[in-house]
């Protein structure tokens, strides 16, 4: 798959490799018991997209267009998990599918096509065809007893 086992495949010959990720830790909220206030189980991963030697310069341009970066840096945090391991974890994934989302190349351009003859034909037939049973339902469509 890739040389550099902590680094994040983001799609076929798009490696980050892990010297580009910054990680930092902290005290996470949320579940964990009594060593919720003692373990820096919250996880930041930073990833400056900006300056990436790593990306084609498409897939940069295609990045800094979607997403929201503060000075060029992608920032993802994780704190779901009681373990760090698992929001680390959870963090690189989310990286990955974040870059996937925003350099995904755009949807091919529609061409524009023109109705057929026939199918112009028959709309205005219908059309006709309608019209004259509207007209009918009108005044002095059939004869009324007064």
């Amino acid at each position: 798959m890739t040389d550099d086992p902590d680094g994040v495949l983001v799609r076929r010959g798009v490696v980050i490799p892990a010297r580009e990720l910054h990680w930092r830790f902290s005290r996470s909220s949320g579940p964990g018991g009594q060593g919720v206030n003692t373990t820096d189980s919250r996880v930041e991963l930073s990833f400056d997209v900006a300056n990436s030697p790593s990306l084609p310069d498409d897939v940069r341009d295609r990045a800094l267009r979607n997403l929201r970066l503060v000075d060029g840096v992608l920032t993802i945090t994780a704190g779901d998990s009681r373990s760090q391991l698992r929001n680390r974890e959870s963090a690189r994934e989310r990286l990955a599918q974040a870059l996937r989302e925003a350099t995904k190349a755009p949807p091919p351009t529609r061409r524009p096509t023109k109705p057929t003859k026939g199918s112009q034909r028959r709309r205005l037939d219908q059309k006709t065809r309608r019209g004259s049973v509207k007209r009918l339902r009108g005044r002095g469509g059939w004869d009324t007893p007064e």
